[in-house]
């Protein structure tokens, strides 16, 4: 199975993944393991800075074609309808790393504004090169572009903001599971 947690900065997307492919004996690609090489050697969103993600997911998909199809894969994104970056292509991708895994399987998670904050303001998030801007946060909630991904069959939103992360990961296990 393939399953993407798609979501704004500071909700919790990594943490619920880990937890996720711990429950799902599944390997998690977190979308800063792709962007961190780019983040440290390139300027963000130059053209160097996409070259340098484009090789690293291009990399990525080399090695998943190489496990076995029953191994599920676990993706952390933020897929939105104004990105900087062509999310037609990026579904794409899923799309081809799904093939012989089942269909992908697109989870929303978010979380109310404060939580939001909250979160995205925690040191933890400082080592991963990580957003830690509540204005960003704020600049969401008040209509930043929808979450892509609304059209296909196999689509979970799941408001996180009085829920574990293990509880989110458990929700989404029993929903895969179904």
């Amino acid at each position: 199975m393939l399953i993407v947690l798609n979501g704004y900065p500071g909700v919790g997307k990594l943490t619920i993944g880990r937890l996720l492919a711990d429950r799902l004996g599944g390997r998690l690609l977190d979308l800063h393991t792709v962007y961190n090489l780019a983040f440290a050697l390139t300027e963000f969103r130059s053209p160097d800075f996409y070259h340098a993600t484009n090789a690293a997911e291009d990399l990525a998909d080399d090695l998943i074609s190489r496990l076995p199809a029953t191994v599920p894969l676990i993706f952390t994104t933020v897929l939105t309808e104004n990105a900087s970056r062509s999310t037609d292509a990026d579904m794409a991708r899923f799309a081809r790393r799904a093939q012989g895994r089942g269909p992908v399987r697109m989870v929303y998670l978010w979380c109310d504004l404060e939580e939001n904050k909250r979160r995205i303001a925690a040191e933890g998030r400082t080592g991963g090169r990580k957003p830690r801007d509540p204005d960003m946060v704020q600049r969401n909630h008040d209509g930043a572009a929808a979450l892509v991904g609304s059209d296909l069959p196999h689509l979970l939103k799941l408001d996180i903001t009085h829920v574990s992360a293990d509880g989110a990961a458990q929700h989404i296990a029993s929903w895969v599971g179904r």
